[in-house]
């Protein structure tokens, strides 16, 4: 019931926030999730010695790509995560922006215990398809019937 109250303040209606109170908090949450996402590209390695981390050494193997064994390189997850956070970079409404990074808190969760399957992933990386030529005379040109 609270969430759905609305409180009236000078003639503008004002709704309740649904995490982020400002654009640079709801900033600062979306560069948390994207720096997130790019560490769940990247696996990190234990060194152990007597029992004892010893190091921590990056490997160049994501998580996620060894995991579902996909056969994609990591610069293309990168570009993929960096596509995927492009698409609503326009969106300027705090409780949009909120609901989004929840959104993408659950996909990151989901895919790094690995609840989903390679083919679910996989439907991120989809080669785009040319929409068919509706005009007689290119189709024509073209060789389609």
């Amino acid at each position: 019931m609270a969430a759905k109250q609305v409180a009236q303040s000078a003639g503008k209606t004002v709704f309740k926030p649904l995490l982020s109170t400002s654009h640079a908090e709801a900033r600062r949450r979306v560069l948390n999730l994207y720096r997130a996402w790019w560490r769940e590209v990247l696996t990190y390695h234990l060194i152990w010695s007597y029992g004892l981390i010893y190091s921590i050494k990056a490997l160049n193997v994501p998580h996620s790509i060894e995991a579902y064994q996909l056969e994609i390189s990591t610069k293309t997850g990168r570009a993929k995560v960096r596509e995927e956070f492009m698409k609503n970079a326009h969106v300027r409404d705090i409780r949009v922006i909120d609901m989004l990074v929840i959104k993408g808190k659950m996909e990151l969760e989901e895919t790094h215990k690995l609840w989903k399957q390679a083919t679910h992933v996989m439907r991120y990386f989809k080669e785009t398809q040319e929409p068919r030529k509706t005009e007689f005379m290119e189709r024509f040109f073209d060789g389609y019937d």
